[in-house]
Protein backbone atom coordinates (compact mmCIF):
# COMPACT_ATOMS: atom_id res chain seq x y z
CA UNK A 1 0.00 0.00 0.00
CA UNK A 2 1.36 3.50 -0.90
CA UNK A 3 1.16 6.20 1.63
CA UNK A 4 0.40 9.46 0.58
CA UNK A 5 0.07 11.72 3.16
CA UNK A 6 3.04 13.59 4.69
CA UNK A 7 2.51 12.81 8.14
CA UNK A 8 1.05 9.53 7.46
CA UNK A 9 4.67 8.17 5.78
CA UNK A 10 6.49 10.55 9.03
CA UNK A 11 4.99 8.31 11.19
CA UNK A 12 5.05 5.27 9.60
CA UNK A 13 8.25 5.01 7.63
CA UNK A 14 9.46 3.33 4.25
CA UNK A 15 8.37 -0.67 4.60
CA UNK A 16 11.84 -2.22 6.05
CA UNK A 17 13.07 -5.04 8.19
CA UNK A 18 11.40 -6.01 11.56
CA UNK A 19 12.79 -4.82 14.45
CA UNK A 20 14.63 -7.94 16.24
CA UNK A 21 11.96 -7.55 19.55
CA UNK A 22 9.15 -6.12 17.62
CA UNK A 23 9.94 -2.92 18.89
CA UNK A 24 7.17 -0.35 17.02
CA UNK A 25 10.18 2.77 17.32
CA UNK A 26 13.68 1.81 16.15
CA UNK A 27 15.74 1.91 19.62
CA UNK A 28 18.87 4.10 20.45
CA UNK A 29 21.77 1.87 18.95
CA UNK A 30 24.24 3.84 21.61
CA UNK A 31 27.22 1.82 20.29
CA UNK A 32 30.55 2.58 18.83
CA UNK A 33 31.70 -0.31 17.03
CA UNK A 34 29.56 -3.29 15.41
CA UNK A 35 30.54 -6.73 15.45
CA UNK A 36 30.96 -9.13 12.34
CA UNK A 37 31.10 -12.62 12.32
CA UNK A 38 33.42 -13.42 9.98
CA UNK A 39 36.71 -11.72 8.89
CA UNK A 40 35.05 -11.66 5.39
CA UNK A 41 32.30 -9.89 6.35
CA UNK A 42 33.87 -7.19 7.74
CA UNK A 43 36.14 -6.75 4.92
CA UNK A 44 33.69 -6.81 2.51
CA UNK A 45 31.72 -4.05 4.18
CA UNK A 46 34.84 -2.07 5.06
CA UNK A 47 35.33 -2.28 0.74
CA UNK A 48 31.64 -1.32 -0.18
CA UNK A 49 30.26 -4.35 -1.30
CA UNK A 50 28.13 -4.99 1.53
CA UNK A 51 25.70 -2.88 3.49
CA UNK A 52 26.31 -2.72 6.70
CA UNK A 53 27.52 -0.95 9.69
CA UNK A 54 31.11 -1.00 11.54
CA UNK A 55 31.59 2.37 13.78
CA UNK A 56 29.08 5.29 14.69
CA UNK A 57 31.19 7.84 12.95
CA UNK A 58 30.26 6.72 9.55
CA UNK A 59 26.77 5.20 10.39
CA UNK A 60 24.79 3.74 12.90
CA UNK A 61 21.35 2.34 12.57
CA UNK A 62 19.27 4.83 14.54
CA UNK A 63 20.70 7.58 12.64
CA UNK A 64 19.85 5.57 9.35
CA UNK A 65 16.25 4.94 10.16
CA UNK A 66 16.46 8.92 10.28
CA UNK A 67 17.77 9.67 7.19
CA UNK A 68 15.39 6.74 5.54
CA UNK A 69 12.81 8.55 6.89
CA UNK A 70 13.96 12.06 5.46
CA UNK A 71 13.99 10.51 2.17
CA UNK A 72 11.21 9.35 2.17
CA UNK A 73 9.51 12.41 2.88
CA UNK A 74 11.71 15.22 0.51
CA UNK A 75 11.53 12.32 -2.31
CA UNK A 76 15.30 12.89 -2.71
CA UNK A 77 17.49 9.87 -4.07
CA UNK A 78 19.88 10.25 -0.63
CA UNK A 79 19.92 11.62 2.80
CA UNK A 80 22.75 12.34 5.11
CA UNK A 81 22.14 13.22 8.71
CA UNK A 82 24.86 15.17 10.69
CA UNK A 83 25.87 16.86 13.54
CA UNK A 84 24.25 20.40 12.73
CA UNK A 85 22.88 22.22 10.11
CA UNK A 86 26.16 24.29 9.92
CA UNK A 87 27.93 21.26 9.51
CA UNK A 88 25.64 20.21 6.48
CA UNK A 89 26.51 23.34 5.18
CA UNK A 90 30.39 22.91 5.49
CA UNK A 91 30.51 19.00 4.35
CA UNK A 92 28.68 20.03 1.41
CA UNK A 93 30.81 22.70 -0.03
CA UNK A 94 33.97 20.69 0.65
CA UNK A 95 31.81 18.12 -1.24
CA UNK A 96 31.82 20.48 -4.19
CA UNK A 97 34.44 22.56 -4.40
CA UNK A 98 38.10 22.05 -5.06
CA UNK A 99 41.43 24.10 -5.65
CA UNK A 100 40.42 27.48 -7.10
CA UNK A 101 36.75 26.99 -7.23
CA UNK A 102 34.40 29.23 -6.33
CA UNK A 103 30.57 29.92 -5.78
CA UNK A 104 27.93 32.39 -6.11
CA UNK A 105 25.78 33.47 -3.34
CA UNK A 106 23.87 36.73 -1.89
CA UNK A 107 24.72 38.73 1.13
CA UNK A 108 21.86 37.99 2.83
CA UNK A 109 22.90 34.82 4.69
CA UNK A 110 22.14 33.28 7.85
CA UNK A 111 25.04 35.02 9.90
CA UNK A 112 27.27 31.90 10.85
CA UNK A 113 26.99 30.78 7.11
CA UNK A 114 28.33 33.97 5.59
CA UNK A 115 31.02 33.82 7.97
CA UNK A 116 31.57 30.21 7.05
CA UNK A 117 32.05 32.29 3.31
CA UNK A 118 33.64 34.69 4.54
CA UNK A 119 36.12 34.35 7.02
CA UNK A 120 36.60 30.36 7.06
CA UNK A 121 36.12 28.82 3.53
CA UNK A 122 37.61 32.40 1.55
CA UNK A 123 40.90 32.49 3.08
CA UNK A 124 41.76 28.60 2.26
CA UNK A 125 41.17 29.81 -1.28
CA UNK A 126 37.17 29.90 -1.78
CA UNK A 127 36.39 32.51 -4.33
CA UNK A 128 32.79 33.97 -2.79
CA UNK A 129 30.65 36.20 -5.72
CA UNK A 130 27.64 38.31 -4.07
CA UNK A 131 24.98 38.43 -6.17
CA UNK A 132 21.30 39.67 -5.70
CA UNK A 133 19.18 36.21 -6.06
CA UNK A 134 16.12 38.75 -7.40
CA UNK A 135 18.31 39.59 -10.56
CA UNK A 136 19.13 35.87 -12.55
CA UNK A 137 21.18 37.87 -15.51
CA UNK A 138 23.14 38.92 -12.49
CA UNK A 139 23.64 35.57 -11.01
CA UNK A 140 24.02 34.07 -14.74
CA UNK A 141 26.67 36.85 -15.02
CA UNK A 142 28.73 35.62 -11.71
CA UNK A 143 28.92 32.00 -13.05
CA UNK A 144 32.18 30.91 -14.58
CA UNK A 145 33.46 27.44 -15.04
CA UNK A 146 35.35 27.76 -11.90
CA UNK A 147 31.66 27.83 -10.26
CA UNK A 148 31.32 24.58 -8.27
CA UNK A 149 28.02 25.64 -6.65
CA UNK A 150 25.02 28.75 -6.44
CA UNK A 151 23.71 28.64 -2.70
CA UNK A 152 21.23 30.49 -1.32
CA UNK A 153 18.10 30.05 1.28
CA UNK A 154 14.88 29.31 0.73
CA UNK A 155 13.38 31.82 3.03
CA UNK A 156 16.72 34.40 4.18
CA UNK A 157 16.73 34.76 7.98
CA UNK A 158 16.25 37.20 9.21
CA UNK A 159 15.57 39.08 6.15
CA UNK A 160 12.83 37.00 4.60
CA UNK A 161 14.01 37.48 1.09
CA UNK A 162 12.19 34.78 -0.65
CA UNK A 163 13.96 34.25 -4.20
CA UNK A 164 11.99 32.33 -7.02
CA UNK A 165 13.96 29.03 -7.12
CA UNK A 166 12.55 27.92 -10.02
CA UNK A 167 13.81 30.55 -12.23
CA UNK A 168 17.51 30.31 -10.37
CA UNK A 169 16.98 27.05 -11.21
CA UNK A 170 16.83 27.72 -14.85
CA UNK A 171 20.03 29.42 -15.19
CA UNK A 172 21.92 27.13 -13.19
CA UNK A 173 20.69 24.17 -15.36
CA UNK A 174 21.16 25.88 -18.29
CA UNK A 175 25.36 26.91 -17.09
CA UNK A 176 25.63 23.17 -15.68
CA UNK A 177 25.90 24.69 -11.72
CA UNK A 178 24.24 22.95 -9.07
CA UNK A 179 21.60 25.00 -7.53
CA UNK A 180 22.53 24.25 -3.23
CA UNK A 181 19.46 25.74 -1.31
CA UNK A 182 19.18 25.96 2.85
CA UNK A 183 15.39 25.49 3.20
CA UNK A 184 15.36 25.32 7.07
CA UNK A 185 12.58 27.68 7.46
CA UNK A 186 10.17 25.86 5.01
CA UNK A 187 11.37 21.96 5.32
CA UNK A 188 10.48 19.51 2.76
CA UNK A 189 6.60 19.87 4.11
CA UNK A 190 5.75 23.62 2.82
CA UNK A 191 8.70 23.59 0.38
CA UNK A 192 9.10 20.30 -2.12
CA UNK A 193 12.61 21.40 -3.49
CA UNK A 194 13.00 18.99 -6.09
CA UNK A 195 9.98 20.17 -7.78
CA UNK A 196 11.29 23.15 -7.41
CA UNK A 197 14.53 22.33 -9.44
CA UNK A 198 16.90 22.56 -6.85
CA UNK A 199 19.47 20.08 -6.72
CA UNK A 200 20.53 19.77 -2.95
CA UNK A 201 18.61 21.18 -0.17
CA UNK A 202 20.18 21.50 3.28
CA UNK A 203 18.45 21.81 6.68
CA UNK A 204 18.81 22.48 10.30
CA UNK A 205 16.91 19.52 11.81
CA UNK A 206 17.74 21.80 15.17
CA UNK A 207 14.50 23.78 14.13
CA UNK A 208 11.18 22.48 13.30
CA UNK A 209 12.65 18.58 12.97
CA UNK A 210 13.80 18.37 16.16
CA UNK A 211 10.33 18.99 17.95
CA UNK A 212 10.65 21.64 20.21
CA UNK A 213 14.49 22.23 20.79
CA UNK A 214 15.23 19.10 21.96
CA UNK A 215 18.30 18.58 20.01
CA UNK A 216 21.23 19.76 17.61
CA UNK A 217 21.31 18.18 13.75
CA UNK A 218 21.52 18.98 10.50
CA UNK A 219 20.95 16.70 7.23
CA UNK A 220 21.72 16.52 3.39
CA UNK A 221 19.20 15.86 0.65
CA UNK A 222 20.64 14.69 -2.59
CA UNK A 223 17.64 15.57 -5.25
CA UNK A 224 19.47 12.83 -7.71
CA UNK A 225 18.28 15.93 -10.64
CA UNK A 226 22.42 17.18 -10.85
CA UNK A 227 24.66 14.93 -13.54
CA UNK A 228 27.51 15.03 -11.67
CA UNK A 229 29.82 14.67 -14.95
CA UNK A 230 29.64 18.19 -15.36
CA UNK A 231 31.34 19.15 -11.82
CA UNK A 232 35.21 19.17 -12.05
CA UNK A 233 35.32 17.90 -8.57
CA UNK A 234 33.27 15.29 -8.75
CA UNK A 235 33.18 14.19 -12.72
CA UNK A 236 35.41 10.73 -11.85
CA UNK A 237 33.27 9.83 -9.72
CA UNK A 238 30.20 9.57 -11.57
CA UNK A 239 31.93 7.43 -13.75
CA UNK A 240 31.83 4.68 -10.74
CA UNK A 241 28.86 5.95 -8.82
CA UNK A 242 26.44 7.83 -11.22
CA UNK A 243 23.59 9.88 -9.58
CA UNK A 244 25.10 8.71 -6.21
CA UNK A 245 28.47 10.35 -6.98
CA UNK A 246 27.88 13.58 -4.49
CA UNK A 247 26.60 11.44 -1.74
CA UNK A 248 29.27 9.21 -2.20
CA UNK A 249 32.13 11.89 -2.06
CA UNK A 250 30.59 12.92 1.16
CA UNK A 251 29.93 9.48 2.92
CA UNK A 252 33.56 7.97 1.63
CA UNK A 253 35.65 11.41 2.14
CA UNK A 254 34.39 14.44 3.54
CA UNK A 255 31.89 13.42 5.98
CA UNK A 256 34.01 10.32 7.54
CA UNK A 257 37.02 12.62 7.75
CA UNK A 258 35.50 15.70 9.04
CA UNK A 259 33.60 13.41 11.94
CA UNK A 260 30.37 15.34 11.94
CA UNK A 261 28.31 12.25 12.35
CA UNK A 262 24.83 12.90 14.41
CA UNK A 263 24.68 11.63 17.96
CA UNK A 264 22.27 8.04 17.76
CA UNK A 265 20.38 9.61 20.76
CA UNK A 266 19.52 12.76 18.75
CA UNK A 267 18.53 10.67 15.43
CA UNK A 268 16.03 9.25 18.01
CA UNK A 269 14.73 12.73 19.08
CA UNK A 270 14.58 14.31 15.83
CA UNK A 271 12.68 11.38 14.61
CA UNK A 272 10.04 11.61 17.06
CA UNK A 273 10.37 15.54 16.07
CA UNK A 274 9.02 14.29 12.56
CA UNK A 275 5.94 12.27 13.36
CA UNK A 276 4.41 15.48 14.39
CA UNK A 277 6.05 18.01 12.56
CA UNK A 278 3.36 18.70 9.93
CA UNK A 279 0.75 19.30 13.23
CA UNK A 280 3.34 22.23 14.42
CA UNK A 281 4.15 23.84 11.30
CA UNK A 282 0.60 24.66 10.45
CA UNK A 283 -0.03 25.84 13.87
CA UNK A 284 3.08 27.80 13.71
CA UNK A 285 2.67 29.07 10.11
CA UNK A 286 -1.31 29.95 11.83
CA UNK A 287 0.06 31.96 14.64
CA UNK A 288 2.61 33.29 12.58
CA UNK A 289 -0.36 35.29 10.15
CA UNK A 290 -2.03 36.16 12.84
CA UNK A 291 0.71 37.67 14.83
CA UNK A 292 1.88 39.67 11.68
CA UNK A 293 -1.43 41.12 10.76
CA UNK A 294 -2.11 42.33 14.52
CA UNK A 295 0.92 44.04 14.37
CA UNK A 296 0.72 45.73 11.07
CA UNK A 297 -2.08 47.60 12.66
CA UNK A 298 -0.40 48.69 15.63
CA UNK A 299 1.00 52.09 15.88
CA UNK A 300 3.89 51.78 17.48
CA UNK A 301 5.07 49.42 15.37
CA UNK A 302 7.19 50.87 12.12
CA UNK A 303 6.93 47.75 10.01
CA UNK A 304 6.18 44.42 9.76
CA UNK A 305 8.28 41.90 7.37
CA UNK A 306 6.11 38.69 6.83
CA UNK A 307 6.26 36.35 3.56
CA UNK A 308 2.32 35.83 4.23
CA UNK A 309 0.77 39.28 4.26
CA UNK A 310 -0.54 40.66 1.16
CA UNK A 311 1.48 43.91 0.29
CA UNK A 312 5.07 42.11 1.62
CA UNK A 313 7.17 42.21 -1.32
CA UNK A 314 8.16 38.93 -1.28
CA UNK A 315 4.78 37.78 -0.75
CA UNK A 316 3.72 37.10 -4.71
CA UNK A 317 7.01 34.72 -5.07
CA UNK A 318 6.49 33.49 -1.60
CA UNK A 319 2.60 32.41 -2.74
CA UNK A 320 3.50 30.64 -5.89
CA UNK A 321 6.17 28.52 -4.26
CA UNK A 322 5.01 27.84 -0.92
CA UNK A 323 1.50 28.13 -1.72
CA UNK A 324 -1.07 28.68 1.15
CA UNK A 325 1.54 28.43 4.20
CA UNK A 326 4.48 30.70 4.80
CA UNK A 327 6.98 29.58 7.38
CA UNK A 328 6.99 30.50 11.28
CA UNK A 329 9.33 33.61 11.23
CA UNK A 330 8.59 37.30 10.72
CA UNK A 331 10.15 40.63 11.80
CA UNK A 332 9.06 44.18 12.86
CA UNK A 333 10.89 47.26 13.39
CA UNK A 334 9.76 49.62 16.19
CA UNK A 335 11.68 53.43 16.24
CA UNK A 336 14.96 52.63 17.61
CA UNK A 337 16.90 49.96 19.55
CA UNK A 338 15.76 51.22 23.15
CA UNK A 339 11.70 50.90 21.82
CA UNK A 340 13.15 46.78 20.66
CA UNK A 341 14.75 46.32 24.32
CA UNK A 342 11.70 47.39 26.20
CA UNK A 343 9.67 45.18 24.09
CA UNK A 344 11.34 42.39 24.56
CA UNK A 345 12.20 43.33 28.76
CA UNK A 346 8.16 43.66 29.22
CA UNK A 347 7.34 39.86 27.34
CA UNK A 348 6.23 37.23 29.50
CA UNK A 349 5.26 34.30 27.28
CA UNK A 350 7.30 35.00 24.19
CA UNK A 351 11.27 34.06 25.32
CA UNK A 352 13.84 35.80 24.67
CA UNK A 353 16.51 33.24 23.41
CA UNK A 354 18.34 32.47 19.54
CA UNK A 355 16.96 29.36 18.57
CA UNK A 356 13.68 29.64 16.51
CA UNK A 357 10.63 27.49 14.88
CA UNK A 358 11.11 25.87 18.79
CA UNK A 359 7.77 25.28 19.81
CA UNK A 360 7.75 28.19 22.01
CA UNK A 361 7.16 31.46 20.62
CA UNK A 362 11.36 33.41 20.60
CA UNK A 363 12.26 37.37 20.04
CA UNK A 364 15.12 38.31 19.37
CA UNK A 365 17.09 41.74 18.35
CA UNK A 366 19.72 40.56 15.60
CA UNK A 367 21.41 43.76 15.58
CA UNK A 368 23.19 43.17 19.06
CA UNK A 369 23.11 39.40 19.14
CA UNK A 370 23.51 36.86 15.81
CA UNK A 371 24.84 39.62 13.89
CA UNK A 372 27.09 41.82 16.42
CA UNK A 373 30.13 40.30 15.28
CA UNK A 374 29.86 43.24 11.86
CA UNK A 375 30.28 46.70 11.54
CA UNK A 376 27.52 48.40 11.15
CA UNK A 377 28.26 48.54 7.09
CA UNK A 378 28.20 45.27 7.14
CA UNK A 379 24.92 44.79 8.90
CA UNK A 380 22.90 47.25 7.15
CA UNK A 381 24.64 45.31 3.65
CA UNK A 382 22.94 41.84 4.75
CA UNK A 383 19.89 43.82 5.79
CA UNK A 384 19.97 44.00 9.46
CA UNK A 385 19.05 46.79 10.89
CA UNK A 386 19.20 47.91 14.78
CA UNK A 387 15.47 49.04 14.73
CA UNK A 388 14.45 44.96 13.78
CA UNK A 389 13.32 42.23 15.80
CA UNK A 390 13.14 38.79 14.56
CA UNK A 391 9.66 37.11 15.75
CA UNK A 392 9.55 33.23 15.74
CA UNK A 393 6.11 32.02 15.99
CA UNK A 394 5.30 28.92 18.27
CA UNK A 395 2.64 26.69 18.52
CA UNK A 396 0.40 28.61 21.73
CA UNK A 397 -2.54 29.77 21.65
CA UNK A 398 -2.27 32.84 19.23
CA UNK A 399 -5.21 35.12 21.61
CA UNK A 400 -1.88 34.59 24.99
CA UNK A 401 0.90 35.89 21.83
CA UNK A 402 -1.19 38.98 20.93
CA UNK A 403 -2.08 39.92 24.36
CA UNK A 404 1.68 39.18 25.72
CA UNK A 405 3.10 41.63 22.75
CA UNK A 406 0.24 44.20 23.82
CA UNK A 407 1.36 43.89 26.67
CA UNK A 408 5.05 44.90 25.21
CA UNK A 409 4.15 47.54 23.06
CA UNK A 410 1.92 49.66 25.65
CA UNK A 411 4.93 49.79 28.13
CA UNK A 412 7.60 50.78 24.95
CA UNK A 413 7.63 54.48 23.97
CA UNK A 414 5.93 56.07 20.56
Amino acid sequence: MTMKGFATRAIHGAAGKREAFGALRMPVYDSVAFEHETAASIAQTFAGRKPAHVYSRISNPTVQDFEQRLKLLSGGIAVLALSSGMAAISNTIMALAGAGANIVTTRNLFGNTFSLFERTFKPWGLGVRYVSMENPAEIDRAIDSATCAVYLESVTNPQLEVADCALIGEVTRQRHVPLVVDNTLMTPYLFDTKQAGIDIELLSTTKYISGGATSVGGAIIDNGTFNWEWSAKLASGAEKAGALAFMASLRQEVYRNTGACLAPHHAYLQTLGLETMSLRIDRSCDNALRLARFLAGHPKVRAVNYPGLEGAASHPVARRQFGAKFGGLLTIDLVDREACYELMDNLRIIRLATNLNDNKSLILHPWTTIYAEYSPEERLAMGVRPTMLRLSAGIEDHDDLIEDLQRGLGHSHD
